[in-house]
């Protein structure tokens, strides 16, 4: 009986063994798993790559015809400035963007300062304009829409206007007169975005606040600042253009004293 019991238990232990390439065989599966799934993400990744150079390269083809049509009587056929405009190789997508997305570009004629009217360009070609003079070098890009979605610090982005913006631009951001006929316009119904790229670029008579100056976020800051005054009404009643003591020193002046000298030429005919 033990003999026989110790022959089957050999048997059992011989049934419930691995072959030798057991082993091996689950290994080159995993391998073989592992390195599909690696050549299949490589190869879509590989395929996206050039479709995205593609585009990229196709939008700024298409950005430098139309500045050769467009913009290079005065710029130059290659950028480079002439005596009527200056260059814009190194001045990035940012200046184009805000330039030709607020219509100040192309200018009508020439003047103290390029006013703001009706764009002329469809969304995409103001990114294919974009897309190709930020191709020319590097420069200051298109903001990130973190920092134009409105929910910085308020607070912040006030005392920051104040002390860097409002000497110009009104502590309301209402603009106000410069020299030579030139001005800081108002900064009230402008994009987030041109806020933004005004502040990197410095177009017209601004100077520029790059990072060292103003970080990005407290250029967020100062953008939410402006979209809470413009959303918020003045809670003292008629703003007066919102220009401060002189329209207000104005208005009592004319109309304080027009009233004062009314009475007093009512009380003298009275008294005659």
């Amino acid at each position: 009986m033990r003999a026989n019991n110790r022959t089957s238990t050999k048997t059992a232990r011989k049934g419930g063994r691995r072959h030798p390439l057991a082993t091996v065989a689950l290994i080159a599966i995993g391998l073989g798993l592992t390195g599909g799934a690696y050549a299949a993400f490589n190869t879509s990744t590989a395929s996206a790559e050039p479709q995205a150079a593609a585009a990229s390269q196709q939008s700024v083809d298409e950005g430098k015809k139309l500045f050769q049509s467009n913009c290079a009587t005065c710029h130059g056929l290659n950028a480079q400035g002439t005596t009527n405009a200056p260059s814009l190789i190194g001045v990035g997508a940012a200046a184009v963007d805000f330039q030709v997305g607020t219509g100040r570009m192309p200018m009508q004629m020439q003047g103290p300062q390029a006013p703001e009217k009706p764009v002329q360009f469809t969304d995409e070609q103001v990114k294919a304009l974009s897309a190709y003079v930020a191709s020319l070098a590097p420069g200051p890009s298109v903001p990130e829409q973190k920092y134009l979605d409105g929910k910085g610090d308020a607070a912040n982005g006030a005392e920051l206007f104040r002390v860097n913006c409002a000497m110009c631009h009104n502590v309301a951001g209402a603009g106000g007169a410069l020299t030579e006929g030139k001005y800081a316009p108002p900064l009230t119904n402008v994009t987030a975005a041109h806020i933004y790229e005004a502040m990197v670029t410095g177009p017209q008579n601004m100077p520029v606040f790059n990072d060292l100056n103003i970080t990005p976020q407290g250029k967020a800051d100062i953008i939410t600042y402006l979209k809470y005054i413009q959303n918020n009404p003045s809670p003292g009643g008629f703003e007066l253009g919102s220009l401060g003591p002189v329209a207000e020193g104005l208005f009592l002046w004319i109309f304080g004293l027009g009233a004062i000298v009314a009475l007093t030429v009512w009380i003298t005919a009275k008294s005659n």
